[in-house]
């Protein structure tokens, strides 16, 4: 954090938040009700704006030998989509978050807000070309599936256990041939009712939690 703008009223809800701050060499600026209006993109402004430095590290080194399960978002547009796959990932203990091609920024505000914390809890990455984040996994000893609506393959039938990288596609078009061709396995989730399909952050909660469960299930 580089400087904490605070409203009188934030201050005296929030005065731990301000002295921890202080305490950190942060600097502490008071603004009025109007400037936290001006600076926070929501409609009902808290009153506590922070500048903080970016939270997205380099590719190299992100993956360690021990990684056992991450996602991988590709050309994921919606801020509240990929705010709330990256919560999922941190709440299924996932190793790191990708994302690839032409997907939003994570720094976007409705992405921080939509991820609850969990931007700041797990390792988060930006490559722009995807075949070198899918081969980044896959050196790390991942197996890529792709979630992909019309695979043969269905997720009941996959060894959920193994260490994956999960790769999820943009919202209107899933993804691309050439990363379906890229992957080990194109995996769909199957529908039971009447539905024509699930939302993007609805199908990475079941895919992820499907490794996340069987990696800690007991033996036998």
């Amino acid at each position: 954090m580089h400087e904490l703008f605070v409203t009188d009223r934030a201050a005296q809800a929030h005065p731990e938040l301000v002295a921890s701050a202080a305490e950190a060499g942060v600097r502490v600026s008071p603004i009025t009700d109007r400037a936290a209006a001006g600076l926070s993109e929501t409609v009902t402004p808290q009153g506590i704006v922070a500048v903080c430095a970016l939270l997205d590290r380099p590719l190299d080194g992100l993956l360690g030998s021990t990684a056992r399960l991450v996602a991988v978002l590709d050309g994921v547009a919606d801020p509240g989509n990929a705010g709330t796959v990256i919560r999922v990932a941190d709440a299924a203990g996932a190793d790191a978050v990708i994302l690839t091609g032409d997907s939003v920024d994570p720094h976007n505000g409705k992405c921080v807000r939509a991820s609850a914390g969990s931007l700041f809890h797990l390792p988060l990455a930006r490559v722009r070309d995807t075949a070198t984040a899918l081969a980044a996994c896959r050196e790390a000893g991942l197996r890529l599936l792709g979630a992909h609506g019309y695979a043969e393959t269905e997720l009941g039938s996959v060894d959920a256990a193994a260490p994956t990288a999960w790769v999820f596609g943009n919202e209107a078009h899933g993804l691309s041939p050439e990363v379906l061709a890229a992957v080990d396995l194109p995996v769909r989730i199957p529908l039971y009712g009447a539905a024509e399909s699930l939302n993007l952050a609805t199908a990475a909660a079941v895919c992820l939690y499907t490794s996340a469960m069987a990696a800690r299930r007991p033996a036998g």
